[in-house]
This record gives C-alpha cells, sequence and structure tokens, in this order.
C-alpha cells in the first residue's frame, strides 16, 4: 500500500460472527457441561456454548459479561440473545410449573447446554443456525442493515 493511500476501513465484528466463531472454538477445542470451561491447564479449555461465545469474543475464558472490554460486550450479549431466540424457535426446554404454566420465558442457553440429552453436535448446529438467523434478519446482500 502506498503512503498516499487510506487503509481500508476496518469491519465491525457481528453477533453472528461470534456464533461462527463460537461453534469452530468448539470444533477444536471441545465441548463442556456444568460450568463454562473445564478445568484444565491450557489455555483453550473445552467450553459451554456460552463460554465459547466469550471465547470468540475476547480470546480468553470468560465467566462474565464484566470481564470483557466495554466495546465488546454488546456484541457479546447480542450474541447471546441471539442463540437464545434460535433455542426457543428450535430447541424450547421451558420450566412448567404444576398448573402447566411456563416458569421461564425463554429456553437458557446455560440449562440448555446443560441437558443431559444436549450433544457437542446439537450446540455447534444451534450457534451456526443462530448466526444464519442472525444474518438473514439483520444482513441484506452481505451488508448490514
Amino acid at each position: 500500500m502506498k503512503a498516499t493511500q487510506t487503509p481500508p476501513a476496518t469491519a465491525l465484528v457481528t453477533p453472528a460472527d461470534l456464533l461462527r466463531m463460537a461453534a469452530l472454538y468448539l470444533r477444536r477445542h471441545g465441548w463442556h457441561q456444568g460450568t463454562y470451561y473445564a478445568t484444565t491447564d491450557t489455555p483453550t479449555p473445552p467450553a459451554c456454548a456460552v463460554g465459547a461465545i466469550g471465547m470468540a469474543c475476547a480470546g480468553h475464558p470468560v465467566h462474565h459479561f464484566s470481564d470483557l472490554n466495554t466495546d465488546d460486550r454488546a456484541t457479546y450479549l447480542d450474541a447471546i440473545a441471539a442463540l437464545t431466540d434460535y433455542l426457543d424457535q428450535h430447541y424450547p426446554i421451558h420450566l412448567v410449573d404444576d398448573d402447566g404454566f411456563w416458569l421461564d420465558e425463554h429456553t437458557s442457553p446455560y440449562s440448555w447446554n446443560d441437558d443431559p440429552l444436549c450433544t457437542a453436535e446439537h450446540v455447534i448446529a444451534a450457534l451456526e443456525g443462530a448466526a444464519r438467523e442472525w444474518d438473514r434478519l439483520h444482513t441484506t446482500g452481505g451488508e448490514n442493515r
């Protein structure tokens, strides 16, 4: 690049990008249930769905959104919200009281990840599906709306 050229603008990372990176993280480093991250001596431990989103966002384990830079928090929380919306549509798990009423309005990605019937394949597919759905709702021809 010549000194007189303007460098290209950096593209913003979208929630869909984080969801895809989280799915890739799980493929490479493994999936975990019960806590955000498996207890290991590696800097890239197996992670749950939300833990993988944190790793994709920060590059290190994230146990709470306050562990993130202020600029990254909104995208991280939006990615979790997109996953929650996707789970509500495709993998609904709602706690029901004795009278048949829902105790929670949305499927928790934390509870869903830890369900004994959930597998790594389910989690990876849900992360990728949520990314596709986010793109469908928020982009036109590859451009943000």
